[in-house]
């Protein structure tokens, strides 16, 4: 049998553990994703949604249970190997876009194929102009961020997130501080890629109507999965 893209085994998250402020966020998460899911995760503030999602992405690590990615038990790996996990498997888009203002949208784009290699070079930079042209800002690649609007920034976010060809791609409100166009694009630009590209969407959102246009509805309540 092939392995599933994401497997969660009993997944717990306690912070302070054996102190008096000892907080178990997550409590034993069962949950299964494969190639090409579009899924929407919701839940109240303080749910667990957000620590869910960092364990998934490989910035924290959960304190009991199993993660796995492509059938890899990411529980027996070294900083080092989550690291290049992470690299080579996830992208993530946040809420807030995190450009370098500095830079142009295409080195935006360059940045995590920078950081592995060390350098920039031709190969890279075609990458990220096929990205750039493929989420409709071919006009403003060479713009500094801070000349973008809203939606123009949160494209070239998705498009840096795409650049390392992640399996899997976490997106944290992706489109919570846009007007409702600007949202649409965005959104129906991630479903474009998730068709065409098999790539396992998971987004976090307050959004119901955003949510019931996805595949599958997971809601975390109080550290717990329920599916409706």
């Amino acid at each position: 049998m092939a392995d599933h893209l994401l497997r969660l085994e009993q997944i717990s998250k306690v912070y302070n553990a054996g102190e008096p402020s000892q907080t178990e966020v997550l409590h034993g998460i069962d949950l299964v994703l494969d190639e090409g899911e579009f899924v929407a995760i919701m839940g109240p503030s303080g749910s667990g949604k957000s620590t869910l999602l960092n364990i998934i992405g490989l910035l924290d690590r959960p304190t009991s249970g199993r993660l796995l990615i492509g059938g890899k038990d990411t529980g027996l790996l070294d900083d080092a190997a989550l690291t290049r996990l992470r690299g080579e498997s996830i992208g993530f888009v946040f809420q807030y876009h995190h450009l370098i203002s500095a830079f142009t949208a295409l080195e935006n784009v360059m940045m995590p194929m920078v950081v592995e290699r060390g350098f920039p070079d031709r190969q890279c930079e075609a990458r990220a102009r096929h990205l750039v042209e493929r989420v409709g800002l071919a006009k403003v690649a060479d713009h500094l961020a801070t000349n973008m609007s809203g939606g123009q920034q949160q494209r070239i976010a998705l498009a840096r997130a795409l650049v390392m060809t992640p399996r899997i791609l976490l997106a944290d409100e992706p489109t919570g501080n846009l007007d409702t166009q600007s949202a649409d694009d965005v959104f129906a630009l991630m479903r474009e890629v998730n068709t065409k590209s098999r790539t396992c969407f998971i987004i976090v959102t307050h959004n119901k109507t955003m949510a019931e246009r996805c595949d599958r509805i997971i809601e975390v309540v109080d550290g717990r999965i329920h599916e409706p």
